[in-house]
């Protein structure tokens, strides 16, 4: 029988988050210097007992005596085993429970007395004690099967004591309690008491066990429903792989990962994950899922909220655009002048700007400077043709073949929400029974609406706010006027042959250099050269065919100097241009040498810039037939009856016979009978012709003149008076005579073109006659006999008029 003392001196072995109960056996490791010291010592000793005790914080890595609880229990150590990293592992058997009563050393390990404590007494015949172990057994023995712990030989050790003591201490031992609890057993000296605590404690860890073990099973059927789909996945991916089809699920997600990422409004982020789910429901190899599938690839490509940094530096934006043009200078200050205000107020919606102008000048071109300048993306969309509405809207994506319109697919293309998106020739767009284009332009180009534009194929809003929109045309007649009301129009007229030069020398001739691979020093073009080439091969506003004829010419340079004696430099000149270019397309336009009766210069605007228009008028007899010929529209047509009402009312003031229209057959011819003519701006023009017809008066050979007559004889205001002005210089023409309500136009006019001619502002026909025609008609004895005014002669008033307007 072991003999158990009052009191012993022993090392003591702090525990942490560990208890160990008397007639318990366990083993654990010890790491600190401190402990394995400690039982170094009770290893050297007889009796090799130990007293251990549980420390209150596991975190102190020194414990003191004021660190440790105050109830423990000494320990015989069975078995010392060494372990690798300085550690031991022992095995322990507890004795009894014991308390420090004083504790002699802490180093270099703990050592002190410790006091023995004995069991209260209890009666063990009450039938509580009886109903406590039976509890405690059935307790533990659920806690076995919740903790799923093999039970070995632990229920039987339990069966086989009636010890209400032994059993809350074997139970305390086994059981997951926390190490706080489990000194509480331990310090419990009464034994009913303890089993009492015990089986508390033993009821609130079932507690939790229970529910742990329903998680646990909800873990695992979930687990087990996710290996069964796992399972069911992979078997229908190899099915797939077989089939060549895809996994519609894998897709699905990464359809929803995209969407998510977008950061767009909650009902459009509905509205497409509706449209996720709906692909994943779709029988594989369906036609639905296709349809699907490439709505919503359009749909997360488009740039919900990537934008480029916009520049807003005026003078490197002035830069890029003076590099890439010549002139221009009203497109040019509309942009500074965007850039200057976004700059002040960084929130301004984009601006929808039209440029109107001749083919060839250089609209599409000065888009896409614009866009460079401003650091914005272009998108490039022809509108010439166009005649279905569902171009600009798109087509509802349940039709076949269905796909959003070219706003949405322009954006897409630019890759950013604020691009600027060049809407070319939008003057000729058409319409028909598939619906008008036109009207569909009128959302897009609203700055007030274009924030919420829905595209048919998209049926979500998406924001064209942000972009600028540049359109071109060759003359607003064509474009409706609601649309054109929401455009800032900038009209782009003719190039000047100054102008021409300068961007022949700057901008094309170099560039068809370095296209064609010829250095600057192997050829030199002279200006007679450039000049020639725009009088004699092209007939232009603009500088389209320039350039081919340049292209031309550089592939004849190119020709000489990849010959086998290739000269050093090629110099092009006016004289030697047809060794380039071929014979001459235009010869100079013949100018009447003279004056002569019935033959007037005009001026009428096309296209593609001002053009000269000759007006012949031949009288006979007759019986007062009126022929109009050259392909002459019905407004032309009504400027000649025009005239000729306000020629037969001033019969007597210009020494006509009254009954002319009765007795002479009159025939009014416009050249170039297979060009169609129109508009009032010949009205002037036919008047004098018809005037001087009829009185064999000759009209002067260097003069032009356009306007608009009525037939009270007043000079009306015309258009395009730029474009007819240039082409009055290019004739060879000295004087133009135009509308009075025309001269605020003539600040307007190229400065090379002001100079060089002279102007005559006319308010009536009468004007008109008088400066026109080479002998001035002569006075009505009515006007002879009346009062002479401050008047003086007419040809001191032309004279006047000459010297006065020449600009």
């Amino acid at each position: 029988m072991i003999h158990i003392p009052s009191s012993e001196r022993v090392p003591i072995l702090a525990l942490r988050g560990l208890t160990v109960f008397p007639g318990m056996t366990l083993h654990f490791d010890v790491g600190r210097e401190k402990s394995i010291k400690a039982v170094d010592r009770a290893m050297s000793g007889n009796r090799q007992r130990i007293f251990l005790i549980t420390q209150k914080d596991i975190r102190t890595e020194d414990p003191r005596e004021d660190d440790l609880f105050t109830v423990g229990t000494v320990a015989s150590i069975k078995q010392v085993l060494k372990l690798p990293s300085d550690t031991i592992r022992i095995l322990v058997e507890g004795e009894y429970r014991g308390k420090i009563m004083a504790l002699h050393q802490t180093e270099p390990y703990l050592y002190g007395r410790v006091e023995l404590l004995q069991d209260a007494e209890y009666n063990a015949q009450r039938p509580k004690v009886e109903a406590l172990i039976r509890q405690a057994r059935q307790l533990f023995a659920e806690f076995m099967d919740l903790s799923q712990k093999p039970p070995r030989d632990q229920m039987m050790q339990l069966v086989a004591s009636d010890d209400p003591g032994f059993t809350a201490d074997f139970v305390a031992q086994n059981a997951t309690f926390s190490f706080q609890d489990k000194v509480r057993v331990l310090e419990q000296l009464h034994p009913v008491r303890r089993l009492e605590l015990c089986n508390k404690l033993m009821s609130k860890e079932l507690d939790v066990l229970r529910l742990e073990s329903e998680l646990s099973d909800k873990v695992q059927e979930s687990m087990n429903q996710n290996q069964r789909d796992y399972f069911l996945r992979e078997q229908m991916k190899v099915i797939r792989d077989e089939l060549g089809e895809e996994d519609l699920d894998s897709e699905a997600g990464v359809y929803r990962d995209k969407i998510r990422k977008l950061n767009l409004s909650e009902e459009i982020t509905e509205k497409l994950l509706k449209e996720v789910a709906r692909l994943t429901r779709q029988p594989m190899g369906s036609s639905e899922a296709a349809v699907i599938r490439n709505y919503l690839d359009v749909v997360v490509d488009l740039p919900w909220n990537t934008r480029t940094k916009e520049r807003v530096d005026l003078k490197a934006a002035r830069k890029v655009l003076d590099d890439d043009h010549y002139g221009m200078e009203k497109v040019k200050e509309r942009v500074l002048e965007f850039l200057a205000v976004r700059k002040l107020a960084p929130d301004l919606h984009g601006q929808i700007l039209c440029l109107v102008g001749p083919p060839g000048v250089g609209k599409t071109s000065i888009a896409m400077s614009v866009a460079r300048s401003l650091n914005r993306k272009l998108a490039r969309i022809s509108l010439g043709g166009v005649h279905d509405e569902a171009e600009i809207r798109g087509h509802r994506k349940t039709y076949i073949g269905a796909m959003p319109g070219r706003i949405i697919s322009a954006v897409q293309q630019a890759g950013s929400k604020n691009a600027l998106i060049l809407l070319d020739e939008i003057d000729k767009m058409g319409s028909d029974y598939r619906g008008d284009p036109s009207s569909a332009m009128l959302e897009v180009l609203d700055a007030e609406q274009n924030n919420t534009f829905r595209d048919h194929y998209l049926e979500i809003p998406f924001d064209l706010s942000e972009c600028i929109f540049i359109t071109t045309a060759n003359t607003t007649d064509t474009i409706p006027r609601p649309l054109l009301d929401r455009m800032d129009v900038i009209t782009l007229g003719s190039y000047t042959d100054e102008e021409k030069v300068q961007i022949a020398k700057h901008h094309l001739l170099p560039k068809q250099l370095k296209k064609h691979g010829i250095e600057k020093k192997q050829i030199r073009v002279t200006d007679d050269a450039l000049r020639e080439t725009m009088a004699c091969y092209t007939r232009e506003s603009g500088v389209r065919n320039l350039e081919r004829e340049l292209a031309g010419l550089c592939r004849k340079t190119a020709m000489r100097l990849v010959s086998d004696e290739p000269p050093k430099r090629v110099t092009v000149t006016g004289k030697n241009l047809e060794e380039f270019l071929g014979v001459r397309k235009y010869l100079p336009d013949e100018k009447p040498s003279s004056a002569q009766v019935g033959l007037v210069t005009g001026l009428a605007w096309t296209s593609v810039g001002g053009e000269t228009l000759e007006v012949e008028v031949n009288v006979v007899e007759g019986s007062g037939k009126l022929e109009l010929t050259g392909n002459l529209g019905k407004v032309m047509t009504e400027s000649v009856q025009a005239a000729m009402s306000y020629i037969r009312s001033r019969t007597e003031r210009l020494h006509i016979p009254a009954d002319f229209y009765k007795t002479k057959d009159i025939h009014v011819h416009f050249p170039e009978g297979a060009v169609p003519k129109d508009g009032p701006s010949a009205g002037i023009t036919v008047c004098t012709a018809l005037v001087s017809a009829l009185t064999g008066i000759p009209v002067r050979h260097d003069i032009a003149m356009t306007g608009e007559i009525s037939i009270r004889g007043r000079v009306l205001a015309i258009g395009g008076l730029k474009e007819k002005t240039m082409a009055a210089l290019r004739h060879g023409v000295r004087t133009v005579i135009l509308p009075e309500e025309n001269r605020k136009d003539l600040e307007e006019i190229d400065q090379t073109v002001r100079r060089a001619l002279n102007f005559i502002p006319v308010r009536h026909v009468d004007e008109v006659l008088e400066a026109a025609l080479e002998i001035p008609m002569q006075e009505t004895a009515e006007e002879a006999e009346a009062p002479k005014e401050a008047k003086m002669p007419v040809p001191a008033q032309q004279q006047e008029r000459k010297a006065g307007l020449r600009q």
